[in-house]
């Protein structure tokens, strides 16, 4: 019988490469979704007919544990969150409810339906935010400076302490961030790419960001999916940090992307200070030896070949949809 895993989540970028994988793996792939009047498919159109779509919400716990019943899982992946930092701040009881309590519910059924169930808890590098050491390892201590932030900590460690308590098979993967073509237009690298397509395109001739200093450790979705899946295959599980261990800034991320469709950054970039964060995180870089040497993981797509990545999609897409 094939192996089934069950992701929430599975609507996101992750989501999507994780069920890609996971197929590829042979596994059967259930997918929960919050009931709502729609549902966007877009990232696993090509995956559809190879899926099992259901219905499921962090908030509900009993929702939670009859969809474990029905379909018996024996991996969950938690990628459902809500995950924007800035959205964090204008919903931050919201952003607790799901990124953080969303957590305690879904361990919770885990705990009640079947403790045999292999979990995994997608944690952030935004756990550590004024960082206490660089680069940041398992053990650096956490600083959030987002309602995002502190919600993930708590994920964090409410997951530690269920695989402590109740002897669950429960770890978290700190990743870093991690982009591709699917990413979402809210976040920074998408919103740069796909403002380097239009003013391609002529749509547009500025493209407004907030702090270009800002230093992130950033990788590609597709590889950080694969070290989600090895952490659930160890003999005992444990937390790791997943990153490139290389730091590029905003302005890195600008010159690379605007290179790519031959402009001149410069030229175009705005600083506005309502994209400013209330509290910023400048540099994040993670330490990855422990994911290397015991998972045998490391990223394939380095920084300039994701960016351009980035650019050829959505020049591409900008341009069939003109």
């Amino acid at each position: 019988m094939p192996r089934r895993a069950l992701i929430t989540g599975i609507t996101g970028q992750d989501g999507s490469y994780l069920a890609e994988l996971l197929l590829d793996q042979g596994y059967e792939v259930v997918g929960m979704v919050r009931r709502t009047s729609s549902i966007n498919l877009a990232r696993l159109g090509h995956l559809e007919s190879r899926l099992s779509i259901v219905p499921g919400d962090l908030l509900d716990e009993t929702s939670l544990v009859n969809l474990l019943r029905e379909w018996r899982p024996q991996e969950v992946y938690n990628l459902a969150a809500q995950s924007f930092v800035t959205t964090s701040w204008n919903q931050p009881v919201f952003t607790g409810e799901a990124t953080a309590l969303g957590v305690t519910r879904l361990l919770d059924a885990v705990r009640f339906v079947d403790p045999e169930i292999r979990f995994y808890q997608a944690s952030s590098s935004e756990m550590f935010g004024k960082v206490r050491e660089v680069p940041q390892t398992e053990s650096t201590p956490f600083y959030p400076r987002s309602p995002y932030g502190v919600a993930k900590v708590y994920g964090h460690w409410i997951t530690i302490n269920y695989r402590e308590s109740y002897d669950l098979q429960a770890c978290s993967g700190i990743l870093f961030n991690h982009e591709s073509p699917r990413r979402g237009l809210e976040f920074v690298t998408r919103k740069i790419t796909n403002g380097v397509a239009r003013i391609k395109h002529g749509l547009d001739t500025e493209l407004r960001l907030g702090n270009l200093d800002s230093q992130r450790d950033w990788g590609y979705a597709g590889d950080y999916v694969r070290a989600m899946w090895l952490m659930l295959q160890q003999d005992t599980v444990s937390d790791y940090v997943v990153a490139t261990g290389e730091t590029h800034s905003v302005r890195e991320f600008c010159e690379v992307a605007f290179a790519r469709a031959e402009l001149d950054w410069e030229h175009h970039v705005v600083v506005d200070e309502r994209f400013l964060r209330p509290a910023e995180v400048d540099l994040l870089i993670g330490d990855s030896s422990r994911a290397r040497s015991e998972l045998g993981w490391q990223p394939e797509v380095g920084f300039v070949e994701l960016v351009e990545m980035m650019v050829d999609a959505d020049v591409e897409a900008v341009g069939k949809g003109r």
